[in-house]
């Protein structure tokens, strides 16, 4: 039996960075963007909140570039305050460092199961073996116990237990974290 799952995001992560004005280190990104234009060049931020008092800070995403070297869509799409972009820029890792930030994306994501039953279903006995593949619809960094205590309903006590005896088992380390797509077989 072969199940698919997926991993997506619920909302913007929020931004890891140390506030100026009151040593908070959490900044919410709303998906607003500031853009500024110098004659031929033109810059452009990433507006983010401090979760705590509220202080703007502002995240590069364009610096001192010439505007026809720009997109026209991009462009579009920072004068629209397009938050695909936002959560597309906040993914991206030439960003990430240039302002050296991380993002925290606790309760900002789901699993979508499809619907299915938890696999203690009495048809489940006859089943020798689930394949789960895990799909990650942005790159969100989760523990795959935690994704499977979650899908199936178990502890992750359980699940580290079902790893030890071998009835779980995958091509990558269990232990950690991912934010790529992988496979793993749950053995009954």
């Amino acid at each position: 039996m072969l199940e698919n799952w997926v991993v997506m995001p619920t909302c913007l992560p929020l931004v890891l960075r140390r506030c100026h004005a009151c040593a908070s280190e959490r900044f919410r990104a709303n998906g607003k963007f500031r853009v500024n234009a110098h004659h031929k060049l033109i810059d452009a931020w990433l507006l983010a909140l401090c979760a705590v008092c509220g202080e703007t800070t502002k995240l590069t995403v364009l610096e001192r570039m010439n505007v026809r070297s720009v997109r026209p869509e991009l462009l579009d799409r920072l004068h629209d305050n397009d938050p695909g972009l936002a959560a597309e820029l906040l993914q991206d890792p030439v960003v990430r460092r240039r302002n050296r930030i991380a993002l925290d994306w606790d309760n900002a994501w789901r699993l979508d199961t499809g619907g299915l039953d938890h696999p203690d279903r009495e048809v489940s006995d006859v089943i020798d073996a689930i394949d789960v593949s895990v799909h990650f619809a942005a790159r969100i960094p989760v523990r795959p116990v935690r994704l499977i205590a979650e899908g199936f309903g178990l502890s992750r006590d359980e699940v580290g237990r079902l790893i030890t005896e071998g009835n779980l088992v995958s091509a990558i380390r269990l232990s950690g974290k991912v934010s790529g797509d992988f496979t793993f077989t749950l053995k009954r």
